[in-house]
């Protein structure tokens, strides 16, 4: 097997397109892969391999090179350094053009003939979507915390309600989609006119999602639920319990038909090798083992394992960041399990019981439109703040239903969900419904959560508006979890109107009513298995051999409040980064290519309790690179508010060359309300 002394580092290869294209790749190989071909390794992104993210990049690919394979990264059209524009996430254009990429490696002549492609979030989605494609040369995937199922599970929707993320990742893609390209890469004479190009085709993405409000086509493009059959190649999909995609394994594990390996963590969304919170898995040590076997033809015995692996994480007390998870994994042999059954639980009046008491008065709660306060982020980047903390914050703004004290550990692995028998006041609104695990003390943990737009329940392509005071059947699917409660701890269902500033609010204050004993809570409960033999112990990562070539210019900076404000009510949530989306890690320089790079950003939601018109989302940006003499600077600004009949969005970019302003673009948009 090479070593890394004998790799070959390609800082930027041109891979050209049908339509003339060139799309910018840096490439990792063996010295002699040209006299000994090998199999290639693709991951696929938009965000920038040349600067943003250079040193993750190099925590992988040196490593699939030493282990015998061509491995290579691609900046998507109109990203980095590469031609074109982008004008959508997962468009028809960069997933054909995937399809054409993975062609190219294959005629390479350091390239045996068998591509295998992975990537996290974006890259795991284009995975998906490519392997849908069936290019020839394409022979295994290993999607890293990504989805199978646009509407269902995204940054855009959840349970059919329109998401902040949806607002605030659609700013985050606005920044990225005005950097500029490298002049060192693409040439002084040439950058600006790339650049350029790009600023001038952009549009503000959150209001082109906000046009579709149901599961249209444009869901549907780039879902693989819509056909799983399209999937036949074997799929090795990573995943974490603090990351967002967690329904995403168990429906895999039960529709694709092809080989599958599923390994879900506790971490947020990061590679498993940079996993936290803990304990970490060597990411690339374990794909390497997958990829020898389908790649290469070599039995690593991986396939011989149980194909579903989890991390049964134990109860702790709530948190804003944890370094680890105690707990411990468990394998299944196939989903559902043989191993997992579904106990009902009745929500009665204030109790949570095996048995349904009807007796007693209807239970109705109109929730403050801040309830939500700790709930941290949908998707934890593992930065401080944004786990859900003390769930007794909201507890007041919800209906509860608790067991008595368990009398032994009880494990949770699957997917909850809440079938209600509810009424509601107003035609439109929602019901979030969260599972918690109560401490003897009454410290309170979220297990997991889930959401239900009532306008959706006969249609979620046709909103029909609810019968104020009827009695509506609601499921309320909560996300998957492996979870291991203690004994002498309380489980407890909380339900509520709203759930800000995950959810944006609907248009008016909902109130909804149950009768006692009438509704359930499906907990799929795993049975202890002791006589099945211990997992394999997984990879640990090992400490980086030399430290990565960069310098800190400047600290980085965190900030993440609650407050209210005593005299009108109102509720802020603000989070400052000096650093980007992964923390605060400040002004930098990649020492290899010179290059000084930062982001400094402002994310702030407002809400009065009493008023769902008064929420108000604001995102502000800048972002520097800096060398020798080029510098370009860009600043941001979003901002969404709703009134009860339209959603408001206006947002502002500007760019400069050196000191010299470049482009500048405004936008507002007035979007109709469908039942969000």
């Amino acid at each position: 097997m090479p070593d890394t002394a004998a790799i070959r580092e390609i800082e930027t290869a041109w891979i050209p397109m049908p339509d003339g294209a060139r799309l910018a790749a840096r490439i990792w190989m063996p010295e002699d892969a040209e006299s000994h071909p090998l199999p290639a390794i693709l991951e696929y992104i938009p965000y920038r391999r040349r600067d943003r993210t250079r040193l993750r990049d190099e925590s992988m690919h040196p490593r699939f090179a030493a282990a015998g394979y061509v491995a290579v990264r691609v900046d998507m059209r109109g990203s980095g350094d590469s031609d074109g524009v982008m004008l959508d996430e997962y468009s028809q254009q960069e997933i054909q053009d995937g399809v054409d990429v993975i062609a190219w490696l294959a005629a390479q002549p350091w390239c045996d003939g068998n591509v295998g492609m992975f990537g996290k979030s974006w890259g795991a989605y284009n995975s998906f979507q490519v392997a849908a494609q069936r290019p020839p040369a394409l022979k295994a995937i290993a999607p890293v915390m990504g989805t199978d199922d646009r509407w269902l599970e995204d940054i855009h929707f959840y349970g059919g309600v329109l998401a902040n993320d949806n607002f605030w990742w659609g700013s985050i893609m606005q920044l990225y989609n005005a950097m500029p390209p490298d002049p060192a890469i693409v040439g002084e004479d040439r950058w600006r006119e790339v650049w350029k190009e790009r600023l001038e085709a952009m549009t503000f993405w959150p209001a082109q999602w906000l046009e579709h409000q149901t599961h249209d086509g444009m869901w549907r493009h780039g879902s693989i639920s819509e056909n799983y059959d399209d999937v036949e190649i074997p799929v090795y999909f990573f995943g974490g319990w603090a990351d967002l995609f967690r329904d995403t394994p168990f429906r895999i594990a039960q529709r694709l038909k092809g080989p599958l390996k599923v390994l879900m963590g506790p971490w947020a969304h990061l590679y498993p090798h940079e996993g936290a919170p803990g304990p970490k898995v060597d990411f690339v040590a374990e794909v390497i083992r997958f990829w020898d076997h389908w790649l290469k033809g070599e039995d690593s015995g991986l396939m011989d394992e149980p194909p579903l692996r989890f991390w049964m994480s134990d109860g702790v007390r709530p948190a804003g960041k944890y370094a680890e998870r105690p707990g411990h994994w468990v394998e299944e042999s196939a989903w559902p399990s043989p191993n997992v059954a579904v106990e009902r639980l009745w929500l009665n009046d204030g109790a949570l019981g095996r048995e349904a008491e009807t007796a007693g008065a209807a239970l109705s709660i109109c929730s403050p439109q801040t309830f939500g306060s700790a709930g941290g982020d949908m998707c934890s980047f593992a930065i401080p703040g944004d786990v859900p903390v003390d769930c007794r914050i909201d507890a007041a703004g919800a209906l509860s239903f608790r067991t008595e004290a368990l009398g032994a550990p009880l494990a949770i692995l699957g997917q909850p969900a809440l079938r209600l028998q509810v009424s509601a006041d107003r035609p439109q609104g929602f019901v979030a419904g969260l599972l918690i695990d109560e401490a003897p003390d009454g410290a309170q943990t979220l297990i997991t959560r889930g959401f239900a737009n009532l306008m959706h329940l006969s249609s979620d392509t046709d909103p029909t508006p609810v019968v104020p005071g009827e009695v509506m059947e609601v499921t309320v699917p909560l996300h998957g979890i492996a979870y291991r409660l203690a004994a002498g701890h309380r489980l407890v269902v909380q339900l509520a109107s709203a759930y800000w500033s995950i959810l944006w609010p609907a248009p008016e204050p909902l109130t909804l009513t149950l009768a006692p004993g009438r509704s359930s809570l499906e907990l799929p409960v795993r049975a202890e298995t002791a006589a099945a033999p211990a997992p394999r112990d997984l990879p640990v990562p090992a400490p980086p051999d030399k430290p990565r070539p960069s310098a800190r210019l400047r600290e980085g900076k965190l900030e993440r409040h609650l407050s209210t404000d005593l005299t009108t009510g109102l509720h802020t949530t603000r989070l400052f980064i000096d650093g980007g989306v992964f923390g605060p890690v400040g002004l930098m320089r990649l020492e290899d290519i010179g290059t000084a790079l930062g982001d400094v950003s402002e994310r702030i939601y407002a809400i009065h309790p009493d008023d769902p018109l008064s929420a108000r989302a604001t995102m502000d940006q800048e972002s520097l690179f800096e060398r020798d003499d080029w510098k370009a600077r860009i600043k941001t600004h979003s901002v969404m508010t709703a009134t009860k009949t339209d959603f408001h969005l206006h947002a502002t970019v500007e760019c400069w060359d050196g000191e010299t302003p470049f482009h500048s673009v405004e936008w507002t948009h007035t979007i109709p309300r469908n039942g969000m």
